[in-house]
């Protein structure tokens, strides 16, 4: 727990570690549960299935309507039951990147663990006062002449960004793109970017 997310006080990583030895010893947690979920947030569940709704709505212009009009029931189609989550689209007028301000809401089972960066209270400070400057220390210049819109998740409301279909992206079919597709596009803070031939 400390090395995946070095700022997490001591305090409660110990407190953690105490907990899962006393669930242990009591016989009310596997010894692999723990590592079974957050294998399955981190490489199954969660990020696979927002890139999978990615892919599948650069492909086809029906679902990507619906994936933006009716979140919940397009992420229905693949499985998914998370009636929270608004998807916004990435345009080349538009840039949407996602934050919350208030702790580190977050729709796990849509896109994965949060990265460590997501909940300091830099990024979500920054990511609304100077959305371009942090973009850019992601690596994405976003020029003047584009919008850059900042949403802010709630308890009640998360989101998730569509991102921009690279080029190329028509030369592949759902699976193969939603390999390429990363958390951090779907929060915004990345371009989805195809290998050259």
């Amino acid at each position: 727990m400390g090395k995946n997310h070095p700022n997490v006080d001591e305090y409660v990583v110990s407190r953690v570690r105490a907990l899962e030895s006393l669930l242990l010893e009591k016989g009310l947690l596997a010894p692999d549960a723990v590592d079974r979920v957050i294998s399955r947030y981190e490489s199954s569940t969660g990020p696979m299935l927002g890139a999978r709704a990615v892919a599948r709505a650069w492909r086809d212009a029906a679902y990507r309507r619906r994936l933006l009009g009716e979140s919940a029931a397009a992420l229905g189609d693949l499985g998914m039951k998370y009636d929270r989550l608004v998807v916004v689209e990435n345009t080349p007028a538009v840039h949407n990147m996602v934050v919350c301000t208030l702790c580190s809401c977050y729709p796990w089972d849509v896109m994965g663990l949060p990265p460590t960066w997501y909940k300091t209270p830099a990024y979500r400070s920054r990511a609304v006062s100077e959305p371009r400057t942090v973009l850019a220390e992601f690596g994405v210049t976003i020029p003047a002449e584009r919008e850059v819109r900042v949403w802010d998740s709630s308890a009640e409301l998360r989101y998730m960004v569509l991102p921009l279909k690279p080029a190329g992206a028509d030369t592949l079919d759902e699976e193969a793109l939603a390999r390429h597709v990363t958390r951090e596009a779907l929060i915004g803070v990345a371009e989805v970017r195809l290998p050259t031939a």
